[in-house]
């Protein structure tokens, strides 16, 4: 049958009609892919040499809605 206070808070977090608000990505898990190939190429290469992926990496996180 089922406990019944566990019927009442499912009921009461599940709304119909209530909107979630769009989780809100962070900075440091946007563009993984780009983000471990820069490091990568920084930590092995040095800054200097890396600017096309550190660019494609600033392009990716502006396409994800951060002002960089």
């Amino acid at each position: 049958m089922g406990n019944v206070s566990e019927k009442v808070e499912a009921a009461s977090t599940q709304q119909p009609g209530a909107k979630e608000e769009p989780k809100k990505l962070k900075p440091c898990c946007a563009c993984p892919e780009t983000k471990k190939v820069r490091d990568a190429c920084i930590i092995e290469n040095g800054e200097e040499n890396c600017k096309h992926l550190i660019e494609a990496h600033k392009e990716c996180m502006r396409k994800a809605g951060f002002n960089i």
